[in-house]
């Protein structure tokens, strides 16, 4: 299937590991021009020669979402290069997940400035690029805890539901202007994040293996496996794309069957 993403300009805030590369890859390999956004450029560049090695026009930027002016100046060097933006997936975010009296104001801050002002700043930096091009798609990273919170769960919970509330509204907002905005909700995929995990469990059993930490892990999930980051890249790209030129206002969930709700 086409997806009828050949040209199109595209980018992808935490874009150096995980599904916001997987994602990039999609695209690329569908013929997108990807900008990947990261704060390390050490890992932006392994990640740029991965999608160059699938045929892909990369440009690898350090940015911090939560700094605007960087957002500003990250947008205009994409649209410096390659003319515009089409596509936005503002996908920067790290896992804190804590009872409410040990969430510290820092950790509050920190959390709501990635996920939320980040998703903020991106989206305000690109909206008058899509309207000008008559259109476009931004596609948010959010997860199932944003709609059905647990214990434990805070500050990611309360920053996943903004998440998911401001798709909602902005999908309203900019339905006429053709810019569609959807959201998708990630459970337990294999990431970067969570093989720091295995790391330090192995430090206190060295005979743990990487499968067997994600086979224990997977046990909780209705699938019985952890996900792919590829199969929330592939989701992503097909939201970004123009087979999914009726869909708006969605959140689709990515978790396996994990989710209590819909």
């Amino acid at each position: 299937m086409d997806l009828g993403l050949k040209g199109k300009i595209a980018i992808i805030t935490g874009g150096s590991d995980g599904i916001g590369k997987a994602a990039a890859l999609s695209m690329a390999r569908e013929g997108a021009r990807v900008a990947i956004v990261a704060r390390a450029q050490d890992k932006l560049e392994t990640a740029a020669a991965e999608i160059r090695a699938v045929g892909g026009d990369v440009l690898a930027l350090s940015a911090d979402v939560m700094d605007e002016a960087q957002v500003k100046a990250a947008v205009a060097q994409v649209v410096a290069k390659w003319g515009g933006v089409d596509i936005l997936v503002n996908n920067a975010g790290t896992s804190a997940a804590h009872k409410f009296e040990d969430v510290s104001d820092e950790v509050w801050e920190t959390d709501l400035g990635i996920k939320v002002y980040g998703a903020v700043y991106c989206s305000r930096a690109v909206i008058p690029y899509m309207k000008a091009a008559g259109g476009g798609r931004i596609i948010n990273t959010t997860t199932g805890g944003g709609k059905a919170p647990g214990a434990g769960s805070l500050p990611t919970s309360m920053a996943r539901a903004a998440g998911i509330a401001l798709t909602k509204a902005m999908s309203r907002d900019y339905a006429p202007d053709n810019i569609l905005v959807n959201t998708v909700c990630i459970g337990l995929i294999k990431s970067g994040q969570h093989e720091r995990r295995y790391e330090r469990m192995q430090e206190r059993d060295p005979s743990a293996t990487l499968e067997q930490f994600y086979s224990g892990m997977g046990e909780r999930v209705p699938l019985g496996r952890v996900g792919e980051a590829a199969e929330a890249g592939d989701v992503i790209c097909f939201l970004a794309s123009e087979r999914a030129s009726y869909v708006t206002g969605a959140s689709i969930n990515i978790d396996g069957g994990s989710s209590p709700v819909v």
